[in-house]
């Protein structure tokens, strides 16, 4: 693995933006002097150390399913904070084994030794657009003759259709808060490869998702059935809306993508939880639930917010090192990671996020940060692989 500097493409704005990153403009916080896609910088890798990632990526989604098994047989649904209005259902949810798309890892990877998982991003995972399309296309125009640890596109139409679903048009849900359009874009490439795939799509913001109270179902704008709704709109969200006791009644009648059980996975106590089933595991970090225990009188923490996101409301505590973010999460408690600085590259740090489709490895994005917390300030950056 190795960082290597390139030529950008001239005209690559709004070459990315005809791929479907129209959002790369509005995804940073203004002020930034580096894009959110730089494509002036990549990673290389070899064909060895891809197919390494890949079977530890899988050996630890197996995991992570083992560790939902877990928590249902053992009941431990307050160790995540999910509410007991909210627990049969999400406990019925995994035994059916609803049917899921996708999920992303986030590992931290220097090129030397095992990956060590950051965190799952099971529920409702972006940067897919970037991963699956834009950064194929960078390599064909840039590196023809190498190749991409990226077959999420063929992977993402195959897995629709796999899916038994209920008759009638998968409604597509976004929220028409996300002032980025990210969110708008991912569930439409989402809606594109459903598509492909030979099935019937709605678009629908979240918002305008109706309740019929005499028919006891939900309805779009057009009146028709929502019968099968794929979401980028994450649970605890739709658990904590008005609607969300209808949302948990409609289980069994509803296909739901993400389903109600990744709720399980999608929490960053699923880091302790690994932790305790595996003890000593070389992908895994040391993690607790109930304080940062000896990681406080050694190599140091990292306290996340069971349910944060873009790295907000988060803290490190290490010898020489005490760094904060703001953020509105950790009401619902924290999990304490031993701190692992990310691997510095020409003082860059860079996350891989390496996908799943179903139950099988499908591809890696990268993003890069100039600080110790991959936040909303980090920048995409393809990579290829190269022997």
């Amino acid at each position: 693995m190795r960082r290597e500097t390139s030529q950008a493409r001239e005209g690559w704005s709004a070459i990315v933006e005809s791929q479907g990153l129209a959002f790369h403009r509005s995804a940073h916080p203004e002020g930034l002097a580096r894009p959110y896609w730089d494509e002036s910088v990549h990673y290389v890798f070899t064909m060895d150390e891809v197919l390494e990632l890949e079977a530890q990526v899988e050996e630890l989604h197996r995991m992570c399913l083992a560790a939902a098994d877990h928590i249902v047989a053992e009941n431990r649904f307050a160790d995540l904070a999910i509410s007991p209005a909210c627990r049969t259902a999400v406990a019925e949810s995994w035994r059916r084994r609803d049917p899921h798309m996708y999920g992303r890892f986030d590992l931290h990877y220097d090129g030397t030794g095992p990956v060590k998982l950051l965190e799952y991003n099971a529920d409702t995972p972006t940067s897919l657009v970037e991963s699956s399309v834009v950064q194929w296309f960078w390599l064909q125009d840039v590196h023809p003759g190498d190749d991409q640890w990226n077959s999420l596109h063929e992977r993402l139409i195959d897995r629709w259709k796999s899916f038994t679903l209920p008759t009638g048009p998968v409604h597509f849900g976004w929220t028409s808060a996300d002032e980025t359009g990210e969110e708008a874009m991912t569930i439409g490439y989402l809606q594109e490869t459903a598509e492909q795939s030979g099935l019937a799509t709605v678009a629908i913001a979240m918002e305008d998702i109706g309740w019929d109270v005499l028919n006891r179902r939900f309805v779009d704008m057009e009146q028709r059935v929502v019968r099968t709704l794929c979401k980028l709109y994450p649970w605890e969200w739709i658990v904590a809306e008005p609607f969300g006791r209808h949302a948990l009644a409609q289980q069994v009648s509803m296909a739901w993508i993400e389903p109600l059980w990744k709720m399980l996975l999608s929490n960053k106590a699923l880091l302790a939880i690994l932790w305790e089933l595996y003890p000593g595991h070389p992908n895994l970090l040391p993690a607790y639930l109930d304080g940062p225990r000896e990681l406080a009188d050694g190599s140091g923490y990292i306290s996340k917010p069971l349910l944060g996101r873009e790295g907000a409301s988060m803290r490190i505590v290490a010898p020489g090192v005490e760094v904060s973010t703001e953020g509105g999460y950790g009401a619902e408690g924290y999990v304490h990671q031993e701190f692992a600085p990310l691997p510095d590259f020409d003082g860059w740090h860079p996350v891989l996020g390496a996908w799943m489709v179903g139950d099988e490895s499908a591809g890696l994005g990268i993003r890069e940060t100039s600080g110790l917390i991959t936040d909303d300030t980090s920048s995409f950056v393809p990579h290829r692989i190269h022997d």
